[in-house]
């Protein structure tokens, strides 16, 4: 368990706090590209690390992330007028562009003496802004420390490769994000229950599911890379052999799922704090080896996977206000939890530790392996910065190269040649296809 003062600083990401400076060391997502859509189309709310701001793409096609008030009278710029190279405030006109500088103070002539000074002096903030992987990113630290961005496969491999989305969570990024690299509750929240249920199932898939249900205390074994951390439960599976999951967590806020095996789709999450009681998860699926079929695509649009049915503002369909639509005869006969999606149940189950979860009152044990290290990591990266460290992971956006997966192996063998046999390198390493790496260009 953490102390309070540790769970604070895991859990804050505000302006002024430790872990909020270490999450604006790395470029993070914000947007969908297609929130975006056109040029000079409506602005969009951006509430991100605690900071209100307005996102707009510009005539050009540029896309601004700025301050969302005017400095004039300190209306909100997500009520302005997207046109000609700028946002301009709707209630005097004052306008600016991508990089927040006044382009024109229409409520003062342009040739009085103090008009180029306080078109100068109503500067706002603007942070800057990178489309990749079909998602808008942004930096919000400071100018001289900006990293490259996180070479990720999802967003090297061609745009028919990949598919994306968000959803919104009602929770503190931590715990939804610890969620991820705990297999162990896989033997639980997501199984299904009964004769029929598993006899839906696609024979490989209920195999692995069997195995997940008979062995509910994985063995872990957590190793430290360049990026972060390659997580891994180990369960009994037939015949003496070893049913491995495998997971990635990369700093500071991604997470590669730990299903599907050599060939299929690969998934990833990454957690972005709104605030410290909610948060956006960015959710994406890609497959380096072929392009993603259409009914693939309709699959995750209707939930599957790690992605969550969502309305027009990509809130759940199933969420807190409305108990996740939970099913009680689902729950007796078809499902552990009676709430339809993996997402979901993950939410659901998140959700209800609370807002900010208070984790000096946990009882932790050798399953929770991967969440201990993983606040390990944070807290750590978190002291280091404030004693003027950076933090290595964000000047190398190689190290970002890595996958996650299943396999089943013989035996007992050594974790550094489960992981070669797997992904070809003992930390789950890739080298991009040239053919997908010239898509992603």
């Amino acid at each position: 368990m953490l102390t309070r003062a540790q769970n604070d600083m895991l859990t804050r990401t505000g302006p002024g706090t430790a872990m909020g400076a270490l999450f604006r060391r790395f470029w993070i997502p914000v947007l969908l590209s297609r929130e975006l859509a056109e040029p000079d189309g409506p602005p969009v709310r951006v509430n991100v690390l605690g900071e209100q701001l307005v996102a707009f793409r510009d005539s050009a096609g540029a896309v601004g992330l700025a301050e969302a008030r005017c400095p004039h009278r300190g209306a909100n710029l997500f009520f302005g007028r997207n046109e000609d190279g700028g946002l301009r405030c709707a209630y005097h006109g004052w306008k600016f562009d991508v990089r927040g500088q006044c382009l024109e103070i229409p409520t003062m002539a342009s040739d009085a003496p103090t008009y180029a000074h306080l078109r100068e002096r109503a500067a706002i903030v603007a942070y800057p802004t990178r489309e990749w992987g079909d998602y808008i990113w942004a930096y919000l630290g400071p100018a001289e420390a900006m990293p490259p961005l996180p070479e990720m496969e999802f967003a090297l491999v061609g745009p028919a490769h990949r598919y994306v989305s968000k959803k919104l969570q009602e929770c503190n990024w931590a715990q939804s994000a610890e969620g991820a690299v705990d297999t162990a509750h896989f033997s639980f929240l997501h199984a299904p229950v009964g004769e029929g249920a598993m006899a839906r199932l696609p024979p490989a898939y209920a195999e692995q599911v069997r195995w997940m249900k008979a062995d509910g205390a994985p063995r872990y074994t957590v190793v430290e890379h360049d990026a972060g951390l390659t997580l891994a439960g180990g369960r009994h599976a037939d015949g003496g052999d070893t049913y491995w999951r495998i997971a990635q967590y990369l700093m500071p806020n991604h997470s590669l799922a730990p299903g599907g095996a050599a060939g299929q789709t690969y998934h990833g999450q990454t957690w972005v704090p709104i605030d410290d009681t909610s948060c956006w998860v960015f959710t994406y699926s890609w497959n380096p080896e072929r392009p993603l079929g259409e009914a693939e695509r309709a699959t995750f649009a209707a939930g599957g996977a790690i992605h969550s049915e969502v309305d027009e503002h990509y809130a759940p369909l199933r969420r807190r206000a409305n108990d996740y639509l939970i099913d009680r005869a689902m729950q007796k006969h078809e499902s552990f939890t009676g709430i339809r999606g993996i997402s979901e149940q993950d939410a659901a189950i998140q959700d209800s530790q609370g807002l900010i979860h208070d984790r000096a009152r946990e009882m932790l044990g050798p399953t929770d392996l991967g969440v201990s290290r993983l606040r390990a990591l944070m807290l750590e990266a978190a002291r280091d910065l404030a004693a003027g460290k950076p933090p290595p992971a964000a000047a190398n956006p190689a190290a970002y190269r890595v996958r996650s997966g299943l396999i089943v192996t013989p035996g007992a063998l050594p974790f550094d040649e489960v992981m070669t046999r797997r992904f070809g390198h003992p930390t789950g390493r890739f080298d991009l296809a040239p053919a997908h790496a010239a898509a992603a260009e």
